[in-house]
């Protein structure tokens, strides 16, 4: 396939529900303020050429809107196995049982939930520090089953989601060390404004604009770490490339290897994935990227990466 509107996608970071009509909304005053079930997702799937979404898990108290335990995932993706792979997720916070230590738990649990399908771990969002000891026996759990994790950091805590870290990301530096076969899927604005050697407290979980200043954090720890990805779903993700299409171009042709295509699509009438396939479909037919690039981004480092059958 040489047109580029012609290859399908592969979506790394999918939510949906199986139950959507008993879903708590987001938004009282918005009856749309929730997630799709499959059957919607997929009518957004057609329109941006997307031919599997993969589901990330939500659990609670963080994700409540809807929660969507692993289970769910499995059973959505085995009513819809030619559209929908999945991810499991396990809270670091369990307690393990019947005097097993905690890293055994976590072993037991995601071989469980890889033997019935899970191509990985998350989305994370438990709101504990990054390097929490409880966190970082999951991510050794996690690097020993050979399952890939997707991350959502939150730049405070309290009153958020996801695990913490300070501006630099020094202790999701940590988990790239201590756990070097771990393949770590980044994602959300603390991650992807790291992007910017400009970066500020003041922005961090917001959508900076304007060119990017060379000396990005996550630049360097993309340069000195094989095992971090990037998932490059949300406002987050998009914002953080085309906002310097120049930049970009540079870092697709440098990391083009372990970049994911993602969505994040939460709830009905998404804007920014139709605005992100657009810029890049632009980006490979202005000879920015080239279409081999492209073709790794939206479809063939997933397949290499989940290890799908193509």
């Amino acid at each position: 396939m040489n047109d580029v509107k012609s290859i399908k996608k592969i979506d790394i970071h999918a939510h949906a529900t199986p139950f959507r009509q008993y879903a708590p909304l987001r938004d009282p005053d918005n009856p749309d303020s929730v997630h799709l079930s499959p059957e919607l997702l997929f009518v957004e799937y057609d329109k941006l050429g997307i031919e599997k979404g993969f589901l990330m898990a939500g659990l609670p108290p963080e994700c409540i809107f809807p929660s969507v335990p692993s289970e769910n995932c499995k059973y959505m993706a085995d009513l819809h196995p030619d559209r929908l792979g999945w991810f499991c997720n396990v809270d670091p916070r369990i307690a393990p049982k019947n005097g097993k230590s905690l890293y055994d738990t976590f072993v037991r649990i995601l071989n469980h939930y890889k033997s019935i399908g899970a191509k990985g771990v998350g989305e994370i969002t438990a709101h504990i520090d990054a390097d929490d000891p409880r966190l970082d026996t999951l991510f050794a759990a996690c690097e020993a089953c050979d399952m890939p994790v997707t991350i959502h950091i939150a730049p405070v805590r309290g009153g958020t989601y996801g695990i913490y870290d300070e501006l630099g990301l020094p202790r999701i530096e940590k988990i790239l060390q201590n756990h070097p076969k771990l393949k770590v899927f980044g994602h959300s604005q603390p991650f992807w404004a790291e992007i910017s050697g400009d970066l500020t407290e003041e922005i961090r979980f917001d959508y900076p604009k304007g060119p990017v200043i060379e000396g990005g954090r996550i630049v360097e720890l993309f340069r000195k770490y094989p095992n971090l990805y990037g998932d490059l779903s949300a406002g987050s993700a998009s914002n953080a490339l085309m906002r310097d299409p120049d930049f970009t171009a540079k870092f697709i042709e440098e990391f083009a290897d372990r970049l994911m295509y993602g969505c994040d699509i939460c709830a009905p009438s998404p804007v920014f994935p139709y605005k992100f396939r657009d810029f890049l479909e632009q980006m490979v037919e202005s000879g920015k990227i080239s279409l081999e690039n492209y073709r790794k981004i939206v479809r063939e480092n997933a397949i290499r990466i989940l290890k799908l059958e193509d």
